[in-house]
């Protein structure tokens, strides 16, 4: 049975490691904690009954409460997918507006991405000497594609 914690926003995971020392301590029956990085404020404990969620939950630092109503697998599926968004479709080569910051309204060239860190360089195509900037990737709009004819 899966059962839904309220716990304090931003503890989440801090949360979920009390929550496997004291099942481990106390030999609870849980079978696995997770805690969905998109769900804020929430984790998800699979346990053999609810009274084995409910002493697990009690007098736990940051747990606020149990859902009264259990959760399906195919729900959990749901909010735990990832879409990707159609700011990973820039490539190098493509031309770029800056949405926010010093350069906002800008047009710029994608010359390297660090898929690691999230971080575009681009070279601004407005300016004489093109100097390399580091940008967050969620601050590029896609304008124009690398292999696209058209004018920007």
């Amino acid at each position: 049975m899966i059962f839904v914690f309220r716990v304090t926003t931003g503890q989440e995971k801090i949360v979920s490691q009390m929550l496997e020392k004291k099942a481990r301590a106390q030999k609870i029956a849980i079978y696995s904690l997770l805690v969905p990085e998109n769900v804020k404020g929430y984790l998800f404990v699979e346990a053999a009954s609810e009274n084995d969620a409910v002493n697990l939950a009690q007098k736990t630092r940051h747990v606020k409460g149990i859902l009264k109503s259990q959760i399906e697998l195919a729900e959990i599926e749901k909010m735990v997918k990832a879409e990707k968004p159609a700011a990973l479709t820039i490539e190098i080569g493509d031309i770029v507006e800056i949405k926010s910051g010093a350069f906002k309204g800008d047009k710029a060239k994608v010359t390297k991405i660090d898929d690691n860190k999230d971080e575009l360089t681009v070279e601004f195509t407005d300016m004489a000497v093109p100097i390399p900037t580091t940008i967050k990737r969620k601050i590029a709009k896609l304008v124009k594609k690398s292999g696209d004819e058209a004018e920007y």
